[in-house]
């Protein structure tokens, strides 16, 4: 078991729960009525009966998640597309290509940061690849924190994610995490070989 440098213990949320978007209801209702449907078609879609499908219109019923499945099979849509409520804006079409090896370099200490698409400017996403130089906690002088939030995914090894306000955890090689950036963060590298990340933070 990994523990935590003198760092205090808050409790995870089950990983098994499934937390549902604001206003789910509202978002079926509008995607139904966007695509002409009925309620007696959208249940032939998805297979979920026309009570249940009224109720999730109404916010009367907190779908499962094997419920959510079987509305995005049966709307025809992606996973996001549920979540989020589509806007009307207008298209920037910006598009930018880092072909490997050819990020921005950004070594560190600990880190060794390579900066993907650093040609776009003013992004709401900022990823970069990191090898993970760092072996232990006590090579930090501080907790890492900074303004939004941020996404982690090993691409390769194994790495220790340390969070302020959670127990130490092992990720390996295909494992992610989503964090609150502003919480302390470190990440240090636990396979003999640097592991290798993928981070993208959103602002």
């Amino acid at each position: 078991m990994v523990s935590r440098p003198s760092l205090e213990t808050a409790t995870a949320s089950d990983p098994d729960h499934f937390v549902e978007p604001l206003e789910l209801g509202k978002r079926v209702k509008e995607i139904r009525l966007t695509k002409g449907w009925t309620l007696e078609e959208v249940s032939k879609r998805t297979g979920i009966a026309r009570s249940t499908l009224s109720k999730i219109e109404n916010d009367q019923v907190s779908p499962s998640f094997a419920i959510v499945q079987k509305l995005i099979a049966g709307l025809g849509m992606d996973l996001p597309q549920l979540f989020v409520e589509t806007q009307e804006h207008s298209i920037a079409g910006r598009r930018d290509i880092t072909r490997s090896g050819y990020g921005e370099s950004h070594p560190t200490a600990t880190y060794e940061h390579e900066l993907l698409s650093f040609s776009i400017s003013r992004k709401k996403m900022v990823p970069f690849k990191t090898i993970v130089r760092a072996r232990s906690f006590s090579e930090f002088k501080e907790w890492v924190r900074h303004d939004g939030e941020e996404f982690l995914l090993v691409l390769s090894g194994s790495v220790i994610f340390y969070s302020e306000f959670y127990e130490p955890v092992e990720l390996n090689e295909g494992d992610s995490v989503y964090y609150d950036a502003a919480m302390g963060h470190i990440v240090v590298s636990h396979s003999s070989d640097d592991a290798q990340i993928l981070w993208v933070v959103a602002r």
